[in-house]
């Protein structure tokens, strides 16, 4: 626990107000709260809860990437590990306050993440839960420390939000039981963990179990039921009627089949001279990799360079055949991410060199020499050719206009081989960048970019460029990326704003709790 807290600490909910009104024989009320009127009518009424569970797992890939770099998850306080890997935290103390619909409570246990030597020291503690109608929110109070450096303890951060719409409570011998709940990170939330997780990604979902005292209040509530409809249909004329032409005749065949920006492309075969593929991997690995969790850097050499949301791999060669529809273009050019540095050297060391598509009417393959390490043996393992994504290719994508054959937002897929590659930080089939490929078949053809298709094309011909890095939680280096400097998204959030953004949090539910407890003494 933090030395300083702020009074509103038992400011969370644990259930909705809706569910729990339906549990205890409460009138229903809207999904923003009870009506002026319908509070003031409420009797000063509290009821206790007598147990409960609250089961989450944070994020499944989060809990998985800590065991691939050989940390721990410890559990202390109370809270316990479910077969599935998440979480288990008891219930501390809780009550529902009639009068204002709110119930709040406190959940014991911590959970503290250790890794990579101490680069990342996270520990999360005294889970509460706020919900209001349909919505809630998760706040935990959070421990963070970097090598060298005092611990930050920020209470009550606003770690997730809760969207109860669809979830509805059963009853058990436990009590009321709301299951998979989905849950979404907030930006305070998500800050903590680093730049691979965003503001409303959707994380591990939440089941939280509830119990009341076998005897509760008798006194019930003499108006009736204040709550309105408050829905209306939403539905509403989207647009202009679908049937109409959206367009003029072109008088041209419409069985032809014209990809985008290839209107006057024709069937063409023949070598490859040139040409570049423009790739950024993936863009939440790029963000890892340069920020707080990973403190590391991306290098481009032999022909790679950074450029507008990744990297550019230029000088192709390789072969179009317009009869079988195939296409097959090698990219000169290397990129090595590197992360997480101990004592000189980094356990993350990943390249992709000698890229390659290979192209069969509507489908395709990436392929890369890979050199990956292993991060628990340290060897480093050398793989020519290997298949690391599946591509979806537009029809009639290979036919050439003005000599330049021009693939534009390829979509891509990870192959399994692929997720070895990266040991499993992602699965089959996780949707990676999508591709841009641009070949020329003619010396003197423009390539996108403003090369000429036999001079060479536009980007680093050799040298090595190293982009992002952060150290101490700063910025240093470049951008990866051309059109934003994404190692900035990974500095640290100052304790004070995550401070302020958490008070907004409970701050709705402050008075409702402060209110609800005057009442309950002065009975007393």
């Amino acid at each position: 626990m933090a030395a300083t807290r702020r009074p509103t600490a038992l400011a969370a909910a644990v259930a909705t107000a809706a569910a729990l009104g339906a549990t205890f024989a409460l009138p229903a009320i809207a999904a923003d709260g009870p009506s002026p009127k319908a509070a003031a009518a409420a009797p000063s009424v509290i009821y206790q809860l007598e147990s409960g569970t609250f089961d989450w797992g944070l994020k499944e890939s989060f809990r998985a990437m800590i065991d691939r770099f050989g940390g721990t998850a410890t559990l202390a306080d109370g809270a316990t590990r479910n077969e599935d890997g998440s979480y288990k935290f008891p219930l501390d103390k809780g009550e529902y306050a009639l009068g204002t619909h709110a119930v709040t409570s406190s959940f014991k246990g911590s959970v503290h993440y250790e890794a990579h030597g101490g680069a990342l020291d996270i520990k999360l503690s005294d889970v509460k839960v706020l919900t209001v109608g349909k919505s809630g929110r998760i706040t935990v109070d959070v421990t963070t420390k970097s090598p060298g450096k005092d611990a930050v303890v920020t209470d009550d951060l606003a770690m997730a939000d809760l969207d109860l719409t669809d979830v509805e409570a059963s009853n058990g011998v436990d009590g009321m039981k709301f299951a998979s709940i989905p849950v979404t990170f907030t930006k305070e939330g998500a800050a903590v963990f680093g730049p691979p997780y965003e503001e409303g990604e959707p994380i591990d979902p939440a089941t939280l179990t509830v119990k009341p005292l076998a005897t509760t209040p008798t006194e019930q509530p003499t108006g009736k039921p204040t709550e309105q409809p408050t829905g209306k249909p939403t539905e509403q004329p989207t647009g202009e009627p679908t049937g109409q032409p959206t367009g003029q005749p072109t008088g041209q065949p419409s069985t032809n089949p014209t990809p985008s920006g290839s209107e006057t492309a024709e069937p063409t075969s023949g070598p490859v001279v040139d040409g570049t593929l423009d790739w950024g991997v993936k863009a939440s690995f790029r963000s890892y990799v340069v920020g707080p969790i990973a403190h590391g850097k991306v290098e481009t050499s032999g022909g790679a360079a950074t450029a507008t949301d990744g990297y550019r791999f230029s000088k192709a060669t390789g072969h179009l055949d317009a009869d079988k529809n195939t296409l097959n273009a090698a990219f000169k050019g290397k990129v090595r991410f590197l992360g997480h540095e101990t004592n000189g050297e980094y356990v993350l060391d990943l390249s992709l060199s000698n890229l390659k598509v290979d192209i069969e009417g509507a489908s395709g393959k990436l392929l890369a020499d890979v050199s990956a390490k292993d991060r628990g043996t340290g060897k480093v393992a050398e793989r020519t050719g290997l298949a690391l994504a599946d591509l979806k290719v537009p029809a009639g994508a290979l036919a050439a206009k003005d000599g330049i054959v021009n693939l534009k937002d390829i979509p891509a897929t990870l192959t399994e081989a692929g997720s070895q590659a990266f040991e499993g930080m992602y699965k089959k089939g996780d949707e990676l960048d999508a591709l841009n490929v641009a070949v020329s078949l003619d010396e003197d053809a423009r390539l996108p970019g403003g090369s000429t298709g036999g001079s060479g094309s536009t980007g680093s011909t050799g040298g090595s460029t190293t982009t992002g890095g952060t150290v101490g939680g700063s910025t240093t280096g470049g951008s990866v990326g051309g059109s934003g400097a994404l190692a900035s998204t990974g500095s640290d959030v100052p304790a004070g704003a995550l401070i302020a953004a958490s008070g907004i949090v409970v701050a709705a539910g402050a008075g409702v709790v402060i209110a609800a407890r005057r009442r309950r003494n002065a009975t007393a």
